[in-house]
């Protein structure tokens, strides 16, 4: 079952979901260490090179799940779940959504505020956009740090969340996004 169901998220839901939280936390851990190093340390280089070539795929991978999200069905909340946390669920995926977009395009404006490309794992380019706006380097980078940090507590939470459905509530919630359900 490839597709998400009106009971279940589908195969390649669940891959991106997993896929993406990976890279998520993968990308802030190698963040945190990057800031660390001085322009001297063996890895200062490499650590961004990567860093960036990681964070491109994160946007071509968040690019297709906002496209599969919308062109796709989702799976309604399970039976006998509260309507109020359910919205709350609802507006946190939203966040967590629009911190990653904050995300990519504040680390394409830090990357790319010189006017070079980000190499990409040296097989392609994408090109600078000529902003020229005062200071971006530090305007986007404050703004990457914050979102970032903020996704990771936001990811916390809805772990902790996901969680308490299986443990606490013994719902299905967390099941749906480990392996597809048979249903409809």
């Amino acid at each position: 079952m490839f597709k998400n169901t009106h009971s279940s998220y589908g195969l390649v839901t669940i891959v991106l979901h997993w896929l993406m939280a990976l890279i998520v936390i993968g990308l802030f851990g190698l963040g945190l260490y990057m800031v660390e190093l001085t322009y001297y340390d063996s890895w200062y280089r490499g650590s961004m090179d990567l860093h960036k070539s990681i964070g491109i795929t994160l946007a071509a991978l968040l690019i297709f799940r906002l496209a599969w999200r919308v062109m796709g069905t989702q799976p309604k909340p399970v039976e006998g779940s509260s309507k109020v946390v359910n919205k709350v669920a609802h507006f946190a995926h939203l966040f967590i959504y629009m911190l990653l977009i904050g995300i990519v395009i504040s680390g394409y404006l830090i990357s790319t505020a010189d006017g070079r490309a980000i190499e990409v794992f040296t097989l392609f380019s994408i090109p600078a956009i000529d902003l020229s706006v005062e200071n971006q380097a530090d305007i986007a980078g404050k703004v990457h740090y914050w979102a970032a940090c903020s996704l990771i507590g936001l990811v916390t939470l809805h772990a902790l969340g996901a969680l308490k459905h299986h443990f606490i509530d013994k719902d299905k919630t967390l099941i749906r996004m480990i392996k597809p359900l048979k249903g409809d």
